[in-house]
């Protein structure tokens, strides 16, 4: 990218709104990412502050809070207010909130829930509008997860790169994690102590969405593809689409694009997944990392 190109793209995203009136709402880098202050989320919030929220999450694509104290069931309740609940197939909820999807990584697991750059559910019809993960237990150093603002990485495409891409399609599925050959079935995901997760045949099905999405709340134009769910392009073969997409995926998350977010105990993650990617580092051996996350369901991608 030429250097001009990246300061107007920087002008452009540094320009948060400042009119914010419930809610007090404080960048927390160039990209992406804004931490949120002056609400109780185990409370009860009017409609007023929850518009402020959404439309804080729309301005900064991921906005963080601190110092809550959520319950499983008041997680589930603050996530109703942005939508329907999503209910995820292939990893286990919480017996009494199947909704609540326990992201654990015990002292003794090598690996960790969702450690590698990904949108959540994208080998759904309707991927998530976005996930709010609580943390109950983080460890004392390490496992920050990052987020990737991915209107700038359709922005800091190419135009020729970007008329190409207007007029592909991409084939989502989870076979490659959930399937029985994927890598949640090996032994050793098998045993872990954290999250649990269900392999399925039905992880093979397959959705096909736009390489190039537009958010159908802001109107603005993002990519669409990610390293763990998206599999080829349609009407072409992995052979044929392998190149394209990897490109594609380091692209989608550069370091200029993206955010880094320390968990404490207490703190609040609300993305909103249809233009960012997020990735949960696997950096903290022998420690544990205890999270709770609601998932939003959204729309069709178009």
């Amino acid at each position: 990218m030429m250097l001009e190109q990246q300061f107007a793209l920087d002008r452009a995203y540094n320009t948060p709104a400042t009119d914010y009136r419930r809610i007090a709402v404080a960048p927390l880098s160039g990209a992406c990412g804004a931490e949120i202050r002056g609400v109780d989320l185990a409370g009860t919030l009017d409609d007023a502050t929850v518009a402020e929220v959404r439309r804080a999450l729309l301005d900064h694509l991921v906005v963080f809070f601190r110092e809550q104290a959520l319950t499983p069931a008041r997680l589930a309740a603050l996530a109703r207010r942005f939508g329907e609940l999503h209910v995820h197939p292939f990893a286990e909820g919480m017996a009494e909130h199947p909704e609540i999807l326990v992201v654990r990584k015990a002292k003794t697991d090598r690996f960790n829930f969702g450690g590698e750059w990904h949108a959540d559910v994208t080998w759904s019809e309707t991927p998530p509008l976005g996930s709010i993960l609580y943390a109950e237990r983080v460890p004392a150093w390490g496992g920050d997860t990052l987020f990737a603002n991915q209107y700038m990485a359709y922005d800091a495409l190419s135009e020729g790169m970007q008329r190409m891409l207007s007029g592909l399609r991409a084939v989502h599925s989870a076979a490659r994690v959930y399937a029985p050959t994927g890598y949640y079935a090996a032994d050793e995901y098998q045993r872990m102590g954290g999250t649990q997760v269900r392999p399925s045949e039905q992880a093979r099905r397959e959705y096909v969405h736009p390489v190039v999405r537009t958010h159908p709340e802001t109107g603005r134009r993002c990519l669409f593809v990610n390293a763990s769910y998206t599999e080829r392009f349609e009407g072409m073969t992995r052979e044929e689409s392998r190149p394209l997409l990897e490109y594609l995926f380091e692209h989608a998350v550069r370091a200029a694009f993206t955010c880094r977010f320390r968990w404490q105990t207490g703190s609040v993650a609300f993305w909103d997944n249809r233009c960012v990617l997020h990735n949960a580092i696997n950096d903290y051996p022998g420690e544990e990392r205890l999270l709770y996350r609601a998932t939003v369901i959204g729309e069709r991608p178009a």
